[in-house]
């Protein structure tokens, strides 16, 4: 139940920070480490990862979500100031978080594999 909630906490923290990097002033956004695309995919790569161990039985339906609301954020871009929202920005940002949610999927399957119980970790008790 701790690890749940852990994972449940640092999932929306970076979905936090992501958004107010996003959509926040300049001043406050840092510069690409990574370039421009590589910054993008690494934020969405770990949105996907931690959204997908801390939702593991809804999965699909936070994916979907979350492609969605990539989609929302990069078109919020149009009323900032200085930002452009661009497809390219979606489609890296989109598939990086999909990636995520992917390595989790095969994360929890692995588990099951080893015999392990892939959910243990974050199943909810009735």
């Amino acid at each position: 139940m701790v690890i749940t909630v852990l994972l449940r906490l640092v999932a929306w923290l970076l979905a936090a920070a992501v958004t107010f990097l996003t959509l926040g002033p300049a001043d406050v956004r840092p510069h690409p480490v990574l370039g421009q695309y590589g910054d993008h995919a690494l934020a969405f790569f770990l949105v996907g990862i931690f959204f997908g161990l801390a939702y593991p039985q809804r999965r699909w339906t936070v994916s979907a979500l979350a492609v969605a609301l990539i989609g929302l954020l990069e078109i919020m871009q149009l009323w900032v100031p200085g930002r452009h929202a661009r497809l390219e920005d979606f489609v890296v940002d989109a598939l990086s978080a999909c990636v995520g949610f992917a390595l989790s999927a095969a994360a929890n399957w692995m588990m099951a594999q080893f015999g392990e119980d892939p959910d243990a970790v974050t199943r909810q008790r009735p």
